[in-house]
C-alpha cells in the first residue's frame, strides 16, 4: 500500500508578488526549490500563515537567488505581498519505506535570501 507523506516544505517564505493576470501557479526562487528537492511543475500545497487559507497549485522555477515567491493567476487571490506562506510537497511511500523516510525542511530567513536546511521536524510540546 502506498500512503502520502511530507516530502519537503519551505517554511514561512514571504510572498513578493501577486499577479492575477498570469496564467497560474506559483513562481519560486530556484535556489529554494533546489534546497527543498522540489521540481518545476511539481504539485504543491500552499498554507498561508498570515491569512489561514490553503490551496494547491504547481511550481514554476524563478531565477536562483532572486528571492521570488509570486502567486500567479487565481492563486493571487489567496495572498498579498509580505504574507508568510508554507509550501509543502508530498510523496507516496510503501509501508517498508516509512521508517527510513525523513522530510527536508527549508527554514526561511530575511527577504527570502537566507535559509537553513534540516531533515525532519521536532514535535511541539508544551510546558505545564
Amino acid at each position: 500500500m502506498r500512503r502520502p507523506f511530507l516530502h519537503s516544505k519551505i517554511h514561512r517564505v514571504s510572498v513578493t508578488a501577486a499577479d492575477l493576470h498570469y496564467e497560474g501557479s506559483l513562481t519560486l526562487d530556484g535556489k529554494l526549490m533546489t534546497a527543498a528537492g522540489m521540481l518545476p511543475y511539481q504539485q504543491i500545497d500552499v498554507y498561508n500563515v498570515t491569512r489561514g487559507t490553503r490551496f494547491s497549485t504547481y511550481l514554476i522555477e524563478g531565477p536562483a537567488g532572486a528571492g521570488d515567491c509570486c502567486l500567479n493567476g487565481a492563486a493571487a487571490h489567496r495572498g498579498d505581498v509580505d504574507d508568510r506562506i508554507i509550501i509543502a510537497a508530498y510523496c507516496e511511500l510503501e509501508d517498508h519505506e516509512v521508517a527510513i523516510h525523513t522530510p527536508t525542511l527549508v527554514l526561511i530567513g530575511e527577504n527570502n535570501q537566507s535559509f537553513q536546511v534540516k531533515q525532519g521536524e521536532t514535535p511541539f510540546t508544551t510546558v505545564s
